[in-house]
């Protein structure tokens, strides 16, 4: 037959090139099928890849931030201080605060009553130095005053 589609009568050997040109080109076409098939399937995975990274990377950057806001919270939570306490309760007013257990009056000399001392203020011990003995209390600097 030829391309019009009228039947034809053609010599053996004119019939084969024929039916072999057709065959080429039939096998041409199937090549480019095939080949714009296996084009379409790459394209298609290559989205599909792009697609993952894009999730892997969007995961990554959400598990980064919550990492810095764990961070951030830590630093927060760091910066807020415990209160601060004193060592000892406050010395009532007129009493030396670096002194606890008896009150030690503030004045130019204060000795343990009872003992040698000559005032002009006493304290009946026994008293814990928590600062400074500036008054002599604790002779033999264990931290108590005025024990006997």
């Amino acid at each position: 037959m030829t391309d019009a589609g009228k039947l034809q009568w053609l010599e053996q050997s004119e019939s084969k090139r024929v039916t072999d040109a057709r065959a080429a080109a039939a096998a041409k076409v199937a090549e480019k099928a095939a080949a714009d098939k296996a084009a379409q399937e790459a394209a298609a995975k290559a989205a599909a890849d792009q697609a993952a990274a894009e999730a892997a990377r969007q995961a990554a950057a959400a598990a980064e931030t919550a990492r810095q806001q764990q961070a951030a919270a830590a630093a927060a939570a760091a910066k807020v201080q415990a209160p601060v306490r004193p060592a000892a309760p406050a010395a009532p007013s007129g009493c030396d605060p670096n002194y606890a257990g008896a009150c030690v009056p503030i004045a130019s000399d204060v000795d343990c009553a009872g003992g040698s001392g000559n005032g002009p203020a006493y304290v009946r011990g026994p008293v814990t130095v928590i600062g400074t003995d500036i008054y002599g209390l604790d002779n033999d600097r264990d931290g108590v005053g005025c024990e006997r």
